[in-house]
């Protein structure tokens, strides 16, 4: 490595976790460790699981990097002789409160005794890197100085999503953990190093602090060395991140001292929005934006850590370190922060294991498995929310089979078999109705992976929703609890447009919502949100059953080596759900269709025939001496699945057949499913409430949260949706199909001025929820492959309220947005995929 004028000296200092593998936990062995290395460069920290290194003074980043290794080796090569190993990580994944033991001398016991629980929850570890500045004064301004750089940094070291084994949504929970210390952050202006003793000796008699050390800045000048040290990143198990952040670090240091020496004012933003800066890179790593310069605006991470080394080049090739800072910066993001490469690892099989295992890998430098880096997925353009291909290419491990099968096929026989796909779905009658017809149904041919952990838990978080909906049902059409117990009023369950009283004449043991659907997303950090409830007449079943049987017809080789669920039990589990409405012993059930003018009539069709339904249409209908007949027969239970309200429905000779038949439900003559009035449990504005119904019927907490929605009949929220309408998603409450929803940042200024006029008008009439960054996957289309947003539509069938009586069949339908869009419906149109729900962890 060639230099330019000298250098300035590196040395680092790591922390690092001692770990039991079988258990995943902390080890509380470091002064057992600690007895047989040497103190020069081992050392003890707050908790005893942890062990410090100490580098010696380097002018190199290579040679920076071989001791950091070697110490590394020397740690690990001792733990495993009495059974643990090393993690150089921000929090091990599993690490929880149980964990700490005090590392025991007198200063750690009174911290204890001083700060309590901040003491328990120390189970984090940081990368302190110094860079030599022998004037402290000029380690002082420069201390000041250098946080313009700090949340670059911390993005880049970001390690620890994991908190007492949940994902906290952070990239550096270790950053939420650390700044509740009383002296982390900046330590505010300061003229020189006498000024700073001063501030520190004051901090001490307060009594708030016991010693300087304790003076936790993100960065601060060195207490035992001539440097100014950066103390705000997490540990970093790979040691190409750590040498990537001590080669930005030290050209900073240069580039803020030759403007220190020639006057150039202190840069930065103020302190409010520098800690939002900090909080921003703590929370989305280089995952997201972060917040940048002296005004509050946001960029891309990836451009922003691009725009900084680009800065820094003429510092880094004075010291030598260009080539190495440059490669090393693309390959970090290339590769994702260890964040986010430990999210990755646990969205496989949802186990910490694995992500603590790679952490552990990566700490001693084995090498990982290398994801697959496909031809099929050279071009295809990266998003940060893709289920399928990761940074830098890289392709998801559930992914990989389908996408092999793909190259192997090649493109033109892809399109040419797509083709076919769809060619055949019209031809099956696979279309989906609109005003003026019938339109073929957009058919996609790569199916969407949902893996089995992932899958058991949306099947725990649904039924439980099921249950609490049709409780609420029951309830708001029977004795109303949930009104009188003050949860919501009866003025807002009224004003519902699908509220109907005729729905409270029906048996108080109906079954209301025997077939449920729920609408969900999947965000960028792998969680799962519930966006719209449908227990009206959800359909989407039969789609998804049709899409099954036409991607393993027409792409066989897809699902070789795959284990997926089959859904073969569907048609019997749904025929099962509806004749359980009856008491009789074989039931005649009959679903009631507009015909060729219902917009999923080739749904009815199917459902019909392959669940031993009866299929009629409202013109075969009729009253005999009170019961419901159809085609000359008593009808049993009636599976409702018309556009209009079963109290509107009309005879062929304009009788009002509709009310004729509720009053036969309300004798027990005939059970109807989907109930009449169930369109209240519909509405987007009693979707808020559905929370407090989880909480007041069964006592439980939500196992799958809802996305955050304004209420727009409320003042204090409507002002909210107001003043940010070309930020937030507005719905009509009673809309379907996704007509009337106008997405705010895709929207024009005309739209949105409609928009708020159609508010101020009807607030009643109008919700708000935030904008998701829909998770996407790959689509094929004439260009090749192209990512898409895409929703999943899933079912629950209900026999009663009971956890036993909810089953979600092993079936749903991926939605896909066109092209440059963000809404999935078909009406507004969107397409549909197959969805694998894989059989197993060990399905690939």
């Amino acid at each position: 490595m060639s230099l330019g004028m000298a250098a300035r000296t590196l040395g680092a200092e790591e922390e690092l976790q001692l770990v039991d593998p079988r258990s995943g936990y902390l080890a509380p062995s470091a002064p057992r460790l600690l007895g047989r290395l040497s103190d020069d460069v081992f050392g003890f920290e707050l908790q005893r699981s942890t062990v410090e290194t100490r580098t010696a003074v380097h002018t190199s980043l290579v040679t920076l990097g071989d001791e950091l290794k070697s110490l590394r080796q020397t740690l690990i090569t001792a733990a495993q002789e009495v059974g643990l190993v090393v993690a150089a990580v921000g929090i091990v994944p599993a690490a929880g409160g149980d964990d700490f033991e005090l590392t025991n001398t007198g200063r750690f016991s009174r911290m204890q005794d001083d700060y309590r629980i901040l003491v328990k929850e120390h189970l984090i570890c940081g990368l302190q890197i110094h860079v030599g500045v022998a004037d402290r004064d000029l380690a002082v301004r420069l201390s000041q100085r250098l946080r313009s750089v700090t949340p670059v940094l911390l993005a880049l070291s970001a390690s620890s999503p994991f908190w007492r084994g949940e994902d906290t949504g952070y990239a550096s929970m270790r950053t939420m953990v650390w700044q509740r210390w009383p002296t982390t952050g900046d330590f505010g202006p300061v003229e020189n190093a006498a000024d700073y003793d001063r501030l520190l000796e004051r901090l001490i008699a307060t009594g708030v602090i016991t010693d300087t050390k304790m003076s936790y800045w993100d960065v601060r000048p060195g207490h035992d060395y001539p440097t100014v040290e950066l103390r705000v990143c997490d540990a970093c198990p790979l040691v190409d991140d750590a040498l990537l952040i001590a080669g930005l670090f030290r050209a900073a240091v240069e580039r803020e001292a030759q403007r220190d020496a020639t006057g150039v004012p202190l840069p930065g933003a103020p302190g409010p929005l520098h800690r939002a800066a900090m909080w921003r890179a703590a929370r989305s790593g280089l995952s997201g934006e972060l917040v940048c310069g002296t005004d509050p605006w946001r960029r891309p991470a990836r451009e922003v850590i691009r725009s900084l080394v680009n800065d820094l080049r003429p510092h880094l090739e004075n010291s030598g370190d260009w080539a190495m800072v440059s490669e090393l910066c693309e390959a970090t993001l290339a590769r994702g922060s260890s964040a986010d490469r430990q999210r990755l690892a646990v969205t496989e099989r949802g186990a910490l294991r694995d992500a603590t295992q790679m952490v552990v890998n990566e700490t001693a430098g084995r090498s990982q498995p290398v994801p697959s880096r496909l031809p099929s997925v050279a071009a295809y353009p990266q998003t940060d929310s893709d289920e399928a291909v990761l940074f830098g290419g890289f392709l998801a491990r559930s992914y990989a089979p389908l996408m092999r099968s793909l190259d192997s096929m090649g493109a033109e026989e892809a399109q040419r078999r797509e083709a076919g796909m769809r060619e055949k779905a019209e031809s099956l009658g696979m279309t989906f109705g609109l005003t003026g017809g019938q339109r073929a149904f957009p058919v996609d041919a790569l199916p969407r992976v949902v893996a089995s952990y992932e899958w058991e838990s949306l099947v725990e978080g649904l039924t439980q929703r099921a249950r609490a909906i049709e409780h609420f049902l029951r309830d708001i059409y029977g004795p109303a609890r949930i009104v009188h117990e003050g949860v919501m009023t009866e003025a807002f369950v009224r004003a519902r447009p699908g509220y109907h009283r005729a729905a409270a004449k029906l048996p108080a043991d109906s079954i209301r919502a025997a077939v449920c659907g729920f609408d969900l997303v999947r965000d960028p950090l792998g969680g799962w949100k519930v966006i719209e409830d449908n227990v009206r007449t959800p359909s989407g079943l039969g789609y998804a059953i049709g899409l099954r049987r036409l991607v393993g017809e027409m792409f066989p080789e897809f699902s070789e080596g795959v284990a997926v669920r089959q859904p073969d039990d569907v048609m019997g589990l749904l025929g099962d759900t509806l004749r359980s409405s009856s008491n009789k012993d074989d039931p005649l059930v009959v679903l009631v269709s507009e015909g060729n003018d219902s917009s999923a009539w080739f749904e009815h069709r199917m459902l019909a025939e392959e669940a031993g339904l009866l299929l009629v249409t409202p013109s075969e209908l009729g009253m005999t001496d009170g019961r419901v007949i159809a085609r000359g027969r008593p009808v049993d239970v009636l599976y409702h699945r018309l556009n209009v309200e079963l109290a509107d429905l009309m005879g062929p000779a304009g009788q009002p057949l509709g009310s004729d038949i509720l009053e036969a439900a309300a004798g027990g003559r005939v059970s109807v499913v989907n109930a009449p009035g169930n369109g209240v449990a519909d509405d987007k504005a009693m979707y808020c409430y559905v929370p407090d119904m989880i909480n007041f019927y069964l006592g439980e907490r939500p196992k799958i949260a809802s996305v955050p929605t304004y209420r727009c009949s409320d003042p204090e929220e409507r002002k909210i949706v107001l003043a940010r309408i070309d930020e937030l998603v507005t719905k009509p409450v009673d809309g379907y199909g996704g007509h009337g929803i106008l997405i705010g940042p895709d929207a024009g200024p005309d739209e949105l001025r409609e928009r708020t006029r159609e508010i101020r008008e009807d607030a009643e009439g109008w919700v708000a929820q935030e904008t998701l960054d829909l998770s996407t996957v790959p689509t094929l289309g004439e260009g090749g492959l192209e990512p898409r947003n895409v929703d999943l539509r899933a079912f629950v069938l209900l026999t009663g309220t009971g956890s036993e009586e909810a089953r979600c069949p092993t079936i749903a339908l991926t939605r896909v947005a066109p092209s440059g869009s963000r809404v999935v419906n078909s009406s507004q149109g969107g397409g549909a995929k197959d969805t694998w729900i894989l059989d197993s962890a060990d399905g690939l």
